[in-house]
């Protein structure tokens, strides 16, 4: 296991020692943010509680989270990707679904991710050419070819009839033989796991999918946006068991 993951791990456990314990409190602090998201007392100290650490042991590396955006320099050779607490509204309404996610950079390159859910006693990690895991046990894409025997993942129908593409959306759902809306980090994982073929959604930061892409690619999978290209900063986000990947984007793709 890299040194980037171990500590990866760490601040894993530094997050859900905040987090957990607020969870369903009847006094969790909720404000609303510019773009009317909600933010809770959690997701800004989990990110602090973060940031402290890595000032501590990564001070040459720039971190850059979902509450307070970029610190440290642009051309920093490694970078951490943090999002505090991935499915806030779900946090807010005592929905389980929720993880911390933790992505390392080298020179532009992932090479480290976890997606860490503690009210789902779940995580799972990957490193550049270690594998995927979930709580220490490898896990693979599954091998599913066709779609009509397919699981097709997607986290709400609002963003794409907002976008105007909710007929390219429904006609890649026709071709599968089941669809579910688990949305979020959650989705992913699954795909990762094998337990679906396909997820996609249509407006996403880099915060949201840099960990993820890396445990879907270590775990045999393909993670692009929408337009084919391998990135997590591409503003939607497309993961497969590689196998179905070419087929999702022949409808996603405009």
């Amino acid at each position: 296991m890299n040194d980037d993951l171990m500590l990866a791990l760490e601040l894993a456990d530094l997050a859900d020692g905040i987090s957990l314990p607020r969870f369903r409190a009847a006094d969790l602090f909720v404000e609303t943010k510019r773009d009317l998201t909600p933010v809770t007392e959690a997701d800004r100290a989990v990110e602090e509680a973060i940031r402290r650490r890595l000032a501590e042991r990564r001070p040459e590396d720039a971190v850059v989270g979902e509450e307070e955006g970029l610190v440290g320099a642009t051309d920093a050779a490694g970078r951490w990707i943090i999002d505090p607490i991935d499915g806030t509204k779900n946090y807010v309404r005592g929905i389980p679904v929720f993880a911390t996610l933790i992505a390392v950079e080298r020179q532009g390159r992932l090479v480290a991710g976890v997606a860490s859910a503690p009210a789902m006693g779940r995580r799972r990690w990957a490193a550049r050419g270690e594998g995927a895991f979930v709580d220490g046990k490898p896990i693979r894409v599954s091998t599913v070819r066709r779609p009509e025997e397919g699981q097709l993942l997607f986290g709400g129908l609002t963003t794409w009839r907002r976008k105007g593409r909710l007929e390219e959306f429904l006609s890649l759902a026709a071709t599968f033989g089941r669809t579910r809306g688990y949305g979020d980090f959650w989705m992913h994982m699954l795909v990762a796991e094998g337990a679906a073929e396909v997820a996609t959604e249509l407006e996403v930061k880099v915060w949201d999918l840099a960990a993820l892409q890396l445990i879907v690619e270590e775990a045999g999978g393909r993670f692009t946006d929408l337009s084919g290209e391998s990135r997590p900063d591409g503003g939607s986000a497309l993961s497969t068991n590689g196998l179905l990947h070419e087929h999702a984007l022949k409808h996603l793709t405009p």
